[in-house]
């Protein structure tokens, strides 16, 4: 029986777990630098900027879909899903999907005008996923980033 709810405080350490998870799925496990004091921070601090959902079993948490709210000057409020993960051996059994739901639910609940989260090019299971649900896959924009050091040392 898996339970999908609003993740709290006291999830940030299983939660954590799964983001670990993810990282190695996806080929970067040294790459996580986030801590456990930044997640509390940044999810339950003065001012909270993300959210998630925890897919519950009775063994703990096994999924988690965490999102965040981000504006587009063109169309509006965006509800942003950056991780969507469930624990390797419950993958395939529905629990994605219901934790997809509950961002897209919560998008609508908001008011959201977008919808938006990445998959890495080599991940079919989940490119299928999102072709089945009817989602478009846009290929024409290029990802952009600065690592923490680049932040530091731009100029401007």
């Amino acid at each position: 029986m898996i339970q999908v709810r609003k993740g709290t405080i006291d999830d940030l350490p299983q939660v954590r777990d799964l983001v670990m998870e993810l990282a190695i799925f996806e080929r970067a496990p040294n790459e996580v630098t986030n801590t456990l004091e930044d997640m509390r921070r940044d999810g339950f601090g003065e001012r909270p900027i993300f959210e998630f959902f925890v897919a519950e079993s009775e063994e703990g948490i096994v999924g988690l879909s965490l999102y965040y709210t981000a504006y587009s000057t063109w169309k509006g409020r965006t509800i942003y899903l950056e991780d969507l993960v469930v624990t390797e051996r419950l993958r395939r059994s529905g629990i994605g999907k219901k934790l997809f739901d509950a961002v897209a639910e919560e998008a609508k609940r908001v008011g959201a005008k977008r919808f938006r989260w990445q998959v890495l090019d080599w991940n079919e299971p989940a490119i299928e996923f999102y072709k089945k649900i009817g989602a478009d896959l846009d290929g024409q924009w290029m990802n952009c980033t600065m690592t923490e050091q680049q932040i530091q040392e731009y100029k401007g």
